[in-house]
């Protein structure tokens, strides 16, 4: 009987390790991650209305969250499958280069500068930089009425230096780690605007309609991308194709309108997928 004790744990082990996780190298392409291991580790915000947000009851929602679960879903990754990683402006690179996560869908502008570090597949939308305000100040109608005032943008992101570069070389700037921490200081009146893509401060807006307002006048053309590690050819060939699906099966317009719709803000057409 012992020798059939020892056979049936022996089978054991080899279906247990048959079975079990396989190991892939940091520098296996995203397809070949999500097939051998069945799981996706991706970076989004928690905190931008509309986009991508951790709900109190523990849900992931938003249009970001909506095109990272599509694309997964096209590389054999199930949404059940999926382990959601805050991102924020500050540590999206460091957060693919390190192997934190697989990829990063985080309302990602594509820069050449970024493009030096990390790889993008897309765009999948395009927004503009604009400024968020009180509805009581009527006095900021673009970014030139800045100088002397308080802007607010978050830590590892350009929008509120490229005001001061471009438009109010007197304007003070203040950072914080998260959006959500600058429209705080901008409700007490600690800071007079926050900036950023027009897209994600109709998220605010959509929040507090009666206290917050966005100029209306965008100033720059955003790209989002979705960041995956440099290099990752076949990735991002993989992903421009989800995102194309995505547009051609009508899931994107019928996100957005879930998502973004709401808050008022003007939905653009699909964008040409181009990874360039």
């Amino acid at each position: 009987m012992r020798w059939r004790t020892l056979l049936g744990s022996a089978l054991l082990l080899v279906t247990a390790s048959a079975c079990g996780p396989k190991h892939v190298s940091p520098s296996d392409s995203l397809v070949t991650r999500a097939s051998a291991t069945d799981h996706l580790t991706i970076g989004i915000r928690f905190d931008a209305p509309g986009l991508s947000e951790h709900t109190i009851d523990g849900r992931f929602v938003g249009f970001d969250v909506d095109v990272a679960t599509f694309v997964a879903s096209e590389l054999g990754v199930p949404a059940k499958d999926i382990t959601w990683r805050e991102t924020t402006s500050a540590t999206r690179e460091t957060d693919l280069t390190s192997g934190a996560v697989d990829l990063v869908v985080a309302s990602y502008s594509i820069t050449d500068k970024r493009k030096q570090v990390v790889s993008f597949a897309g765009p999948y939308f395009t927004t503009g930089q604009d400024l968020l305000v009180r509805r009581t100040s009527a006095d900021i109608a673009g970014p030139e009425a800045l100088n002397g005032r308080r802007l607010c943008s978050v830590t590892g992101s350009t929008p509120a230096q490229q005001v001061k570069d471009k438009y109010a070389q007197a304007v003070q700037l203040v950072e914080y780690p998260r959006y959500s921490d600058c429209v705080t200081a901008l409700l007490a009146g600690q800071i007079d605007a926050v900036t950023t893509d027009a897209v994600i401060l109709a998220g605010y807006v959509a929040r507090d309609p009666e206290l917050l307002k966005i100029v209306g006048k965008p100033f720059s053309k955003e790209s989002y991308g979705i960041g995956l590690r440099k290099d990752d050819t076949q990735g991002v060939s993989a992903v421009d194709d989800a995102i194309r699906k995505m547009i051609s099966s009508g899931e994107w317009l019928r996100s957005l309108n879930a998502n973004i719709g709401p808050s008022g803000y003007p939905l653009p057409p699909p964008p040409e997928v181009t990874s360039k």
